[in-house]
């Protein structure tokens, strides 16, 4: 098969792709459609961005849009699963890009989101359904979707799923699916724990391992440049300063420095958006569709977006920080180089990271040339706002000033001198000798009430003694009823 006309897709399918101008398909769907089209198991093979996304859904489409069955509420006919909630959304898209002239429904599943537009979407009923394990789950658990219908079941970055530590959910989830299924399985790598898994759930599959006639690394450009941890900012500004970087991604190893490289570009007149985990579904989305239409240049990333996120036009991938997994490397420079173009990668290497730099190099089996850094200019300094800055102590501008100067020699310690010959404080005021308290002498209080009965106003009231004790007292009649 070397062109798309050739396979026996519906119509519909085939004019969307027309428009889309699909001609020839790649080496993954050009082997996989036409068995998956025939109900065989499938177990395809293939690095990131080469089309495995179509592979699958092509055929899922051809077969229900053939069948003209009606959507059952809370009963898929297809289930596709993803590892992350971007790839889940890409997976969508392009689900209505191919089934535009269908009439099929699909319906997103995943987390991070309210839940009731997914409920809604699935009461209404669905054909397709897409969604991460998580929430999936939870609406199983919920009532609201029911894998009884289900024909045809997908896997699609299953290398992926398992290191996120999904394989006791995808177990769940395979024990709920009818055992009269196709299913799909598509992955990047073929680790023994996948072989393992495929050989249980998949009956007489398709095996496609698809190798490139070139390598997606080898196409890349890749470039390690030695610096220091707090160099690392003025460095990517340079870099980045250059015209011929038109879109980058920026990789760092934790959340809070994602945020920190976004707000510095931000700050210093390059436009950059911020992407982890800890943002909400919402802003993910935001920052990609941002990206994507060009309205920033640069998107900060942890990775989250190194694997399964589909980004055209990236010229340039920035390792900020080299990542702790040397698998990692790989996805992460993959996002520039997609579909047979290049691209550039350019990695920072502090020496605390020279362990990781030696497991990259072992996993690429070559050694990666350093690069003299570019020449650095003077430090950026933030912009001058008109808020008054705040007044420092005298102590607190003394610690400032010298915290960055080497400390000196250790000044010797002396021997404190004995208590007695310490100096003493300063003896205190001599107090007012107190007058003696004459028999006379009584409180105010008691003053003024001898005063007022010698004047006769009030009769003097007799000195309080102790309470006698009463004892307690004749004891009362009990009262006399009708019974007694």
């Amino acid at each position: 098969m070397k062109t798309f006309a050739e396979l026996p897709l519906l119509a519909s399918v085939q004019r969307a792709l027309t428009e889309e101008q699909y001609v020839t398909p790649t080496p993954i769907q050009a082997q996989t459609i036409p068995a998956a089209m025939e109900g065989r198991d499938i177990l395809g093979c293939a690095q990131t961005g080469t089309g495995k996304t179509a592979a699958f859904a092509l055929p899922i489409l051809h077969q229900l849009g053939q069948s003209k069955r009606r959507a059952q509420p809370n009963q898929p006919y297809a289930l596709i699963l993803a590892p992350t909630r971007e790839l889940a959304i890409q997976i969508t898209d392009s689900l209505s890009t191919y089934g535009r002239h269908l009439p099929l429904r699909h319906v997103t599943v995943y987390g991070g989101v309210g839940q009731f537009k997914q409920v809604q979407g699935m009461n209404r009923g669905a054909h397709i359904l897409v969604a991460t394990p998580g929430r999936l789950l939870d609406l199983i658990g919920q009532g609201h979707i029911e894998l009884d219908a289900l024909e045809m079941f997908v896997l699609d970055e299953v290398d992926r799923m398992l290191d996120m530590g999904f394989l006791p959910d995808l177990k769940r989830i395979i024990s709920m699916i009818p055992e009269d299924r196709q299913s799909l399985f598509f992955s990047a790598t073929l680790p023994p724990n996948i072989v393992e898994l495929a050989r249980q759930l998949l009956r007489n599959p398709v095996s496609v391992h698809v190798e490139p006639e070139s390598k997606s690394i080898d196409r890349i450009e890749q470039k390690m440049l030695f610096v220091e941890r707090r160099g690392k900012r003025d460095l990517l500004y340079d870099i980045l300063c250059d015209q011929s970087v038109e879109r980058a991604v920026v990789f760092t190893k934790t959340k809070f420095g994602a945020n920190q490289v976004a707000e510095f570009l931000d700050s210093n007149g390059i436009p950059a958006a911020a992407i982890h985990g800890n943002k909400s579904q919402g802003a993910r989305q935001r920052a990609l569709d941002a990206f994507r239409r060009q309205l920033v240049r640069v998107l900060v990333a942890t990775d989250v977006a190194a694997r399964g996120i589909d980004i055209d036009g990236v010229t340039h991938v920035i390792n900020f920080d080299l990542p702790i997994e040397p698998e990692a490397y790989v996805h992460r420079i993959g996002r520039t180089g997609r579909a047979g173009a290049s691209g550039i990668a350019i990695s920072f290497c502090s020496p605390e990271e020279r362990r990781e730099l030696r497991a990259i190099e072992r996993l690429l089996g070559m050694r990666l040339a350093a690069n003299a850094p570019a020449p650095q200019r003077p430090r950026l300094e933030r912009p001058q706002t008109d808020r008054p800055r705040p007044e420092r102590s005298e102590a607190m501008a003394t610690a400032t000033a010298t915290a960055g100067r080497p400390r000196g020699p250790k000044r010797p310690q002396t021997a404190r001198p004995p208590h007695n010959e310490q100096q003493q404080r300063p003896p205190r005021k001599p107090q007012r000798p107190m007058r003696p308290r004459r028999a006379d002498d009584r409180p105010p209080q008691e003053q003024m009430a001898v005063d007022r009965a010698a004047s006769g106003a009030v009769p003097p009231k007799p000195p309080r003694g102790p309470r006698p004790n009463r004892g307690p007292g004749p004891r009362k009649p009990r009262r006399q009823t009708a019974e007694s």
